[in-house]
């Protein structure tokens, strides 16, 4: 499965209206991710998948009174930074 297709199946869009939308959507949500200090690799399913949750934060928070971040959104992020980071110290 691909960053889009499953972008796509999680904020359960059918059709591909906006592709060229959440690719670009999708490209910012890794840029955002690798600034907080997280190494991407995008060939492994829990990276895709946490690009894929970010983008559909980004993409529903842009229509939200409330765009705070979810909070297993941000745990998981917290998460990946201090495993990368803690393997990095061994």
């Amino acid at each position: 499965m691909t960053l889009l297709e499953l972008t796509k199946a999680r904020l359960e869009i059918r059709n591909d209206i906006r592709d060229e939308f959440l690719t670009a959507l999708n490209e910012v949500a890794e840029k955002e991710i690798s600034r907080e200090g997280i190494t991407l690799d995008i060939s492994d399913i829990d990276d895709l998948d946490l690009v894929a949750d970010y983008t559909a934060y980004l993409y529903r928070k842009r229509n939200s009174d409330d765009p705070a971040m979810p909070r297993s959104l941000r745990y998981r992020l917290n998460n990946r930074l201090f495993a990368e980071k803690g393997a990095a110290d061994v």
